[in-house]
């Protein structure tokens, strides 16, 4: 990684960053570490076409093609080509960036205990492997677990998410808690919360009547 462009990239000048590596790249076209550069770049940025044609013109020019493949698969994710995504991270060495992507992506298939499986060999967990790990878990019903992971990230990190999906599996337990979790989950992000009570609603509904028939 170019330190210099990084640094420009970090300060927000983001167009300066990307015109600098492209002109790196039309200089030395078989260099990979600018194509990765750039490529994370536009991944960053949400130019995800734009990531995915420049990664994949690259695989022609550059020595090492398979050295692209991990910011590949995450383009492919995150345009739901799942299989493809997961072909290209097979074909990586399984350290923790690729052990999560690949629970990751098993997960989004519907296939949790794959999920779980790689999930569970990533050697350092941080609180985004928490998360991942709270939300295989969830996908499986086991609300306990679920909660268990999710009370692990610190209280710094948690998102809306976090307090929602908090909220959603402790709900059964502890509503009164439960209710709290929701509450700060609207509070840091209403539009996120609301869009999350319409996808659990079918959810919330059922608890309801259990606590009825009680």
């Amino acid at each position: 990684m170019d330190k210099k462009i990084a640094q420009l990239y970090d300060e927000g000048k983001v167009d300066q960053a990307i015109h600098l590596l492209v002109q790196r790249i039309d200089d030395k076209p078989q260099n990979v570490d600018n194509y990765l550069q750039l490529s994370t770049y536009l991944i960053e940025q949400g130019s995800l076409d734009q990531a995915q044609q420049l990664l994949e013109h690259a695989q022609h020019l550059v020595k090492k093609p398979k050295e692209l493949n991990y910011n590949l698969a995450i383009c492919y994710y995150m345009h739901g080509d799942f299989d493809k995504a997961l072909n290209l991270l097979d074909q990586i060495p399984n350290d923790d960036l690729t052990l999560y992507q690949k629970a990751l992506t098993y997960l989004k298939l519907g296939q949790s205990q794959k999920a779980l499986a790689y999930a569970l060999t990533i050697k350092n967990i941080d609180e985004r492997a928490q998360e991942l790990l709270g939300d295989i878990w969830m996908s499986m019903g086991n609300n306990d677990m679920a909660r268990q992971m999710y009370l692990k990230i610190p209280l710094e990190k948690r998102t809306a998410k976090i307090y929602f999906l908090l909220g959603v599996s402790t709900l059964e337990k502890d509503r009164t808690q439960a209710k709290e979790y929701f509450d700060r989950a609207k509070k840091m992000d209403e539009k996120y919360y609301k869009r999350a009570m319409d996808q659990y609603a079918s959810i919330m509904k059922m608890l309801n009547d259990k606590e009825k028939k009680k």
